[in-house]
C-alpha cells in the first residue's frame, strides 16, 4: 500500500468530533426547550427524550445542569412567573398613578393576549391541573403566584378606592381564571374573550365610586 492510499485510509477511520456544548449554552437551550414543550405539551406528556431533542444537546448535559424533571419543572415556572410579572408591570406601566385605569387596562391586555397564536392559557392553571398532590413542590409555586396576584388586586382596589376592596379583589381573582379557562374552551377570536374587558370595567365602576 503507498504511503498516500494508508493516509486515506487513516482519514476515512478519523470520527467525527462530538459536538459538545459549554454548560451554560446547554442550559440555556434546555430552558427554551421546555419553556415551549411544557407550555404547549404539558408537563407530564414531556418525556427527557423530548427535551434533549427539541433543545440539542445529550442526557448528560441534561443532567449536568438539573438533577431531576422536577427541577426542571421548578425553572419553567420561575421563567413563567417573571414574564407574567413582567406583563402585568407593562399594563400598570401604561397610566402611571392611575390605579382604576391600570386595573382595567390589565384586563384588556389579557383578552390581547388570549388572541395570540398559540396561546395555552394560564402555565400556572395547567400546571396546577396536572399535579393533585397540593403538598407537590409544583402546587406550592402555583399558589404563590396567585396569592401575590391576590394581594396586587387588593392593593390596586384599595387604591382606586373601592367600598369593599377585598370583594373587588375577589371578583377580578375569579373573573382572570375565568378568562384563562375561557379561552381554551372557546374558538379563538370568540366574542366571550372579547367582553372580558367590558366585564371587568363594570365590575371596576360598581365597586369604585366616580
Amino acid at each position: 500500500m503507498t504511503a498516500v492510499a494508508t493516509v486515506k485510509k487513516a482519514k476515512t477511520n478519523v470520527k467525527p468530533a462530538r459536538k459538545v456544548t459549554a454548560g451554560l449554552d446547554a442550559q440555556a437551550q434546555i430552558l427554551d426547550a421546555i419553556d415551549e414543550l411544557f407550555y404547549l405539551e404539558g408537563a407530564r406528556a414531556v418525556g427527557v427524550d423530548a427535551v434533549v431533542k427539541r433543545a440539542g444537546v445529550n442526557k448528560m448535559s441534561l443532567y449536568r445542569q438539573f438533577e431531576s424533571k422536577d427541577a426542571l419543572l421548578l425553572h419553567y415556572l420561575s421563567r413563567r412567573e417573571e414574564r407574567f410579572w413582567n406583563y402585568f408591570e407593562e399594563s400598570l406601566a401604561k397610566h402611571p398613578g392611575k390605579p382604576r385605569d391600570q386595573l382595567c387596562q390589565f384586563f384588556i391586555d389579557v383578552a390581547e393576549r388570549a388572541q395570540r397564536k398559540g396561546y395555552r392559557g394560564c402555565p400556572f392553571v395547567n400546571l396546577a391541573i396536572e399535579f393533585s398532590d397540593p403538598t407537590h413542590a409544583v402546587r406550592r409555586s402555583v399558589a404563590a403566584n396567585k396569592n401575590m396576584l391576590m394581594s396586587r388586586l387588593l392593593a390596586l382596589a384599595t387604591q382606586a378606592g373601592a367600598r369593599d376592596a377585598q370583594a373587588l379583589a375577589n371578583g377580578m381573582a375569579l373573573l382572570i381564571e375565568g378568562a384563562y379557562t375561557a379561552t381554551q374552551t372557546y374558538a379563538q377570536g370568540h366574542a366571550l374573550i372579547a367582553a372580558i374587558p367590558l366585564v371587568a370595567k363594570a365590575m371596576i365602576d360598581a365597586a369604585c365610586p366616580a
